[in-house]
């Protein structure tokens, strides 16, 4: 659902196409600055705990923090375990995909 959901509020708002498609792939992709590939590095760090049981690393945070100062840097994580969290219901209460219309929660 949350992919569903924040694809589709983020072509909304002007987001293109093609970096929605390559955020997968966001390693290999040139379409994203070098604070954005940052954040996204953070995340999948933050995110795949069963790869990565220490956390982030040390130098995945000090890239990050070369990019962000300490207010982005902490709203970043709030963001990033929220909407981890926000996954991990939806798994358990196996809440379906794809009929989300943008703006629908206000």
């Amino acid at each position: 659902f949350c992919l569903d959901m924040h694809t589709k509020d983020a072509a909304a708002a002007g987001e293109s196409a093609t970096r929605l498609h390559l955020v997968a792939v966001w390693r290999e992709a040139t379409v994203f600055t070098e604070a954005e590939r940052a954040a996204l590095e953070l995340t999948e760090q933050a995110t795949r705990t069963a790869d990565a049981a220490e956390g982030v690393t040390d130098e995945v945070w000090a890239n990050a923090a070369r990019h962000y100062d300490e207010e982005q840097l902490s709203a970043l994580v709030a963001i990033i375990a929220l909407i981890n969290a926000y996954n991990r219901v939806n798994v358990i209460v196996r809440q379906p995909a794809g009929d989300y219309v943008p703006g629908m929660f206000g």
